[in-house]
């Protein structure tokens, strides 16, 4: 990373306060109280090491209202099952065949692209390239949420999602401008989010493969445009590809597999891919990117509460994406002024989950980024955590 021996620290605390409004109807609001700033001030890994750093950080604790939505559940028939109750969802019984609307402000990643391994850093990986996939550019402010609207449905073994949401005012725009902290209030510049999901078991155990594809459409830069700029005028590339945007479109596809080995192993695997040729818009300066882990349940040792994960990535760029950064330009997370020798980030990370009790979880986590943001004259970068858990 930037900064050797860099000691950081976050705490949150989040309330998660639903009401029942009628059959199939749930209104939820998740207050947050943060503080706290990432490694580097959240700077210099395309794989940034921690989820739960926000791109803004405050040495005071602040108090936010993250989530506020409206769900509703609307059972077509088929097998009648009971869904449990978790953080923003009351048990009820549904049935297979099911439409769910979503609308309201909260993240994309509570409804696509999520794994039952791999997706929360309060209680799994930490790496923002292991919660989703690295190439995932979903819209959200500086806390990765967003207002919008979704909808599932639930047909046998598959389920189809779709929504629409608001970025940013501007490319990687962090902050408390304007009354939507960073969103654009107009809905003009919008995302566009598509996910086929498909349920199946092998071996006779549970498994789930997922499709999700996104459409960003909004007043974006294109980097060989910003580079020829530099090259000709002299111009910063950073500044050159501020005065070229203008609307364009910015597509992204990834995979995402999990899959239950055996009572107390799971495997999973995602890979992406984006448009590279324009800027990413609020989630991280990743092109390319595949990852493959496994999450252990702690029972073979006694301890069936304990998870121990382990989990691999590699990210790129796109050739004028890599020209860009190359010639000094600044990105979302990464960009020092120079990118002497482009190679493949390569990032390991592995963690240990202590189950104090059933509610409270104790935690390690090592994490090594080989080339941390492509630079082969940087790193490697060794980076360690501890965290508290306590879910009631």
């Amino acid at each position: 990373m930037s900064r050797v021996g860099d000691l950081r620290q976050t705490n949150d605390v989040t309330l998660f306060a639903g009401l029942r409004l009628w059959q199939g109807a749930e209104l939820w609001v998740n207050p947050e109280i943060d503080q706290g700033f990432g490694v580097a001030d959240t700077h210099g890994a395309a794989g940034f090491p921690s989820g739960e750093s926000y791109k803004l950080g405050y040495a005071f604790p602040y108090t936010r209202v993250q989530r506020y939505f409206l769900r509703e559940t609307v059972n077509l028939g088929g097998q009648e099952h009971k869904l449990e109750a978790d953080l923003n969802q009351f048990a009820q019984a549904v049935t297979d065949d099911r439409l769910v609307f979503t609308v309201g402000k909260f993240g994309i990643v509570d409804i696509f692209d999520t794994n039952k391994y791999a997706n929360n850093p309060k209680n799994d990986f930490l790496n923002w390239a292991l919660i989703n996939a690295g190439t995932f550019d979903y819209a959200g402010d500086a806390w990765g949420l967003t207002y919008g609207a979704a909808a599932e449905w639930y047909k046998d073994r598959f389920t189809v999602r779709g929504g629409v949401f608001s970025l940013s005012g501007t490319p990687a725009e962090a902050a408390f401008s304007g009354p939507a902290y960073g969103l654009d209030p107009n809905l003009s510049q919008f995302q566009a989010v598509g996910e086929i999901e498909e349920r199946h078991e092998l071996w006779g155990l549970p498994g789930k493969l997922k499709v999700t594809g996104f459409l960003s459409r909004g007043r974006m830069g294109n980097f060989q445009d910003a580079v020829n700029a530099a090259n000709w005028l002299g111009m910063d590339p950073s500044l050159a590809i501020a005065l070229d945007r203008k609307f364009r479109s910015r597509p992204g596809v990834s995979v995402n597999l999990e899959q239950q080995i055996n009572d107390s192993v799971g495997f999973f695997a995602r890979a992406g891919y984006t448009d590279g040729s324009v800027e990413p818009w609020d989630f991280a300066d990743i092109d390319r990117t595949v990852q493959a882990g496994v999450s252990i349940s702690g029972k073979d040792w006694g301890r069936p509460d304990d998870t121990l994960g382990f989990a691999g990535i590699v990210n790129g760029l796109a050739n004028s994406h890599e020209a860009y950064f190359a010639a000094g330009g600044m990105g979302i997370l990464i960009g020092d002024g120079g990118l002497p020798v482009y190679r493949l980030e390569k990032i390991v990370e592995s963690y240990y989950n202590y189950a104090l009790t059933p509610n409270i979880k104790l935690g390690l986590d090592y994490q090594l980024i080989v080339d941390p943001a492509y630079d082969g004259a940087r790193g490697p970068a060794n980076i360690f955590a501890a965290r508290i858990h306590w879910q009631f």
